[in-house]
């Protein structure tokens, strides 16, 4: 009895605790990330300078802040204008994700269905010759995953962008020429995306453009954000240029049209950041109240692998680690796994003139943003160099799975049984599979000399929920500390289904 109420003791100390020590260790991470700004400065200067970009600016957004920024060069050469945070930048395909926010507003309100045939929404696209007669329709999933079966089609598509909504229709209406059938491959496609910008017009009765900027940009306050260059002031305009015989040539801007929904938008490193932020925001889960232009769950669906592209096994960071990384997509975001089990997501971004990336770890409540008005430049593996970068030099650690208060209670249960095992088939903590599975001498044979080995138990040394239902837990002991790790059925209450101990060296 003393043992068990020491034990809860213990417990509840720790969980006191572990509010005190994140809030100490959140003053600390800032600070760690605020020490290594001029080394990722160094990084972002030097990457401008060694690729010739005309201009570049770059955003560090930290738990929905932009705490730091950067400028390098000119936004318009000709009149030497020097870039600012505030300079307006076309970022291409990172328009991508607010195409793909809107379809899933659209569908929140119920004018919409995701495994909808898109014929139903764009009725050109009826009758379309696929490659073999069992290939199933095109669906609105399947435009925003890149898996409708069209062609990549980036040079092509790039020079799309003014294209009016009679012309595309009159495009889709002569037919389309695929390159797989529907729902079996992942390839890049602008077209999928002109056509997700249709559906919003069609379901809303407004054009893409003004049912983004109501619902998208203005909630979150992106009010230097355009889709038309013409009508950005020419002071903020960040002119294109590709860099050819040594030399910048300014490449021509192109207007806005039924393309521009794959990669049309124009806005600002201060403007972009407020969007991050509510990407970041949507990390953990939880009851808090619903603040943003879309649900948070529907932006965590946008950032989940929809659909696989594939796993680079010798991959390796610009730091120089190796390592294998598994790549998918979701709703207009790339998403990205590591064999440490970092997940990150983003978008880049390029068109003639113009390149840009923004991704985010969303695990670890950091992100980068980038723009460049060089043709292509490829901002995504230095955003990736940057981040890597910033969590080795930071120490950063993942954001902590809170420790649910199922989990918390079977914890205490459990060790209060241990290592005798006495009264445990009694205890009502257990399911029904559990002793046809585990067998009570067995367990107490198991545990009885790991216990002894680790001698006085001192308290609960750690706590990592693996999610609501799952965890392990370290008892620490004088001589060598015990990890215990178990599994709750999906029954209310939940109940102990498995269970795992082994001692561990200290």
């Amino acid at each position: 009895m003393i043992y068990k109420k020491l034990l809860f003791l213990c417990l509840f100390l720790c969980s006191l605790g572990s509010y005190q020590i994140k809030a100490q260790n959140e003053d600390e991470r800032l600070k760690n990330i605020k020490a290594s700004l001029p080394q990722i400065d160094q990084i972002f200067k030097a990457y401008a300078e060694k690729n010739h970009y005309p201009a570049f600016t770059y955003g560090l957004v930290v738990d929905g802040k932009l705490i730091h920024s950067g400028v390098v060069g000119y936004s318009n050469l000709e009149k030497k204008i020097p870039a600012s945070i505030q300079s307006d930048f076309r970022i291409a395909s990172m328009s991508k994700s607010f195409t793909a926010m809107a379809i899933l507003k659209l569908r929140d309100e119920g004018k919409l269905k995701l495994d909808n045939p898109a014929y139903l929404y764009i009725p050109e696209l009826k009758g379309q010759h696929l490659l073999t007669k069992d290939a199933p329709e095109i669906t609105v999933r399947n435009l925003l995953t890149h898996s409708a079966g069209f062609p990549e089609d980036n040079p092509w598509g790039d020079r799309q962008l003014a294209i009016s909504d009679e012309a595309m229709l009159k495009m889709f209406k002569k037919g389309i020429t695929f390159s797989n059938n529907p729902s079996t491959a992942y390839e890049y496609s602008n077209m999928g995306f002109a056509m997700l910008g249709y559906i919003i017009k069609k379901v809303s009765g407004k054009s893409y453009q003004q049912y983004i900027n109501e619902n998208i940009l203005k909630p979150l306050g992106m009010n230097h954000t355009y889709w038309e260059y013409s009508k950005v002031p020419a002071e903020q305009l960040a002119h294109g240029y590709r860099w050819l015989n040594e030399e910048w040539v300014e490449q021509p801007l192109l207007h806005d049209g039924a393309y521009g929904a794959m990669g049309g938008m124009i806005t600002t490193i201060e403007d972009f950041s407020k969007y991050v932020a509510f990407h970041q925001s949507v990390w953990p889960a939880s009851d808090g109240i619903e603040k943003g232009p879309v649900k948070r769950s529907s932006v965590r669906e946008m950032q989940q692998p929809w659909q696989f592209i594939g796993i680079n096994q010798n991959y390796k960071y610009p730091t120089g680690r190796k390592m294998a990384i598994a790549s998918a997509y979701g709703y207009g975001l790339g998403q990205s796994t590591d064999a440490e089990g970092r997940r990150s997501v983003g978008h880049s971004g390029g068109l003639p003139g113009f390149g840009s990336n923004w991704r985010i770890l969303q695990d670890y409540g950091i992100g980068v943003i980038s723009f460049s008005n060089l043709t292509y430049a490829n901002a995504g593996y230095f955003n990736i160099q940057v981040l890597d970068t910033l969590v080795a030099l930071a120490k950063l650690k993942p954001n902590p799975i809170p420790v649910s208060p199922i989990l918390k209670q079977r914890i205490n249960e459990l060790t209060a049984l241990l290592p005798t095992w006495k009264n445990a088939e009694t205890s009502g903590i257990f399911a029904e599979n559990f002793f046809l599975d585990y067998f009570v001498p067995s367990l107490q044979k198991e545990a009885t000399p790991i216990f002894e080995n680790a001698g006085k138990i001192l308290g609960i040394k750690e706590i990592k929920p693996e999610n609501n239902l799952r965890g392990t837990f370290v008892l620490e002991g004088e001589k060598a500390n015990i990890e215990i790790s178990f599994t709750l059925t999906p029954e209310n209450p939940a109940l102990i289904q498995e269970y795992h101990i082994k001692q561990v060296s200290k």
